[in-house]
């Protein structure tokens, strides 16, 4: 569907085109006669986006009168122009070109019949006509195409990104089970053993001193050896290994998918990163390339990443155009509500070269 951005630009184009046209096709160009046309049909277009098809009849229908009544020459179809690509971005290329294609029949009948023109004279000025219109509609049908492309790249993108939070879900939760199991193990065991030795230490107390010296040091040496596995399975549970920032360069990937060019840059050492502020850092850039993808119409970004002892810096650019006021939709507030969550910052908006997501989040100690 046209979007209110394209209205504008094709009420714009079709005021300044249409008296353009006429003057170099050699046509009438009469302000009297060609601005009343030229504004007609550039109001016209301000509604393409809702009634794409009726807007199209209209701007035909008013080139037939003017020409008819002799306002204008040498022109029948490319004044509508504008119309025929609204109708094939609404996603009805076959009414575009059934109604094209009569419209070529209808006027070379016209300018044989009623025009009183010779045939070459027919095919040349109509068929440079006819080559304009097929241009448009092409060129029109393949912007639309590749749009669906990148809304569909974007929303797998989010599926596929959904189904791996199920199953890393799922397989921490078999992961916890296991450790809980293991805790318990050396939780238990590390109990029954030094609860022994202490038993051996009480009884030989004021007998054999020596005897319950060694059995309070084996129960401090299997007491610092419990310690030594709890720390691991805690740290386990702590997931420490960050495995959100090792799977940027398959997010980054799933994303050239789409036909964009995608580069990423990392600075500095990840290995102290945590987990929440790894996971924050893997959603700012996934929710950034997925707005990129669906709305920005950007052909590259840059997504960079610096890494220091005290906090992780998020940079997202494309060369996307953006309106000038941002509006914080559900995608730029999840990601500012999970950075402030942090004590960090984000700020998105328009850039010199597009649009640019930023973040800042504290490491912590």
């Amino acid at each position: 569907m046209p979007t209110k951005n394209f209205t504008y630009a094709a009420a714009a184009l079709t005021l300044a085109g249409v008296p353009a046209g006429l003057a170099l096709t050699g046509g009438n160009v009469d302000a009297v006669f060609t601005g009343p046309l030229a504004a007609s049909l550039a109001l016209a277009m301000l509604f393409s986006h809702r009634w794409p098809r009726s807007v199209l009849a209209f701007c035909l229908v008013s080139v037939f009168a003017f020409r008819s009544a002799g306002l204008i020459d040498y022109s029948a179809i490319w004044p509508a122009t504008a119309a025929f690509v609204a109708v094939v971005l609404s996603g009805r290329m076959r009414s575009a070109v059934a109604i094209g294609a009569f419209s070529v029949v209808y006027w070379a009948n016209w300018d044989v019949t009623a025009g009183s023109h010779s045939m070459n004279w027919m095919f040349a000025h109509l068929g440079a006509e006819t080559l304009v219109l097929a241009t448009s509609l092409a060129g029109a049908a393949a912007y639309r195409s590749q749009s669906r492309w990148r809304i569909e790249v974007a929303h797998r993108i989010t599926q596929d990104e959904r189904q791996r939070e199920i199953d890393a879900r799922r397989r921490r939760a078999e992961e916890r089970v296991e450790i809980a199991r293991d805790l318990h193990d050396v939780v238990s065991h590390t109990l029954a053993v030094v609860g022994v030795h202490l038993n051996v230490a009480m009884d030989s107390f004021e007998a054999d001193p020596e005897e319950a010296r060694a059995s309070l040091k084996l129960a401090q040496e299997v007491r610092n050896r419990a310690m030594v596995d709890l720390k691991a399975l805690v740290g386990v549970l702590r997931e420490g290994e960050v495995p959100a920032l090792e799977s940027l360069e398959q997010l980054v990937d799933q994303v050239r998918t789409a036909g964009m060019t995608v580069s990423l840059n990392e600075f500095g050492d990840p290995v102290e990163v945590p987990a929440p502020v790894a996971t924050a850092v893997y959603r700012v850039v996934q929710e950034s390339l997925t707005n990129t993808v669906r709305h920005a119409g950007a052909t590259r970004a840059v997504v960079t990443l610096r890494y220091s002892p005290t906090r992780v810096v998020v940079d997202v650019q494309d060369d996307g155009k953006a309106a000038e006021k941002v509006v914080d939709g559900h995608g730029i507030a999840g990601m500012r509500e999970r950075v402030a969550a942090l004590g960090g910052a984000l700020t998105a908006g328009p850039d010199k070269s597009g649009f640019v997501v930023r973040a800042s989040i504290p490491v912590g100690s």
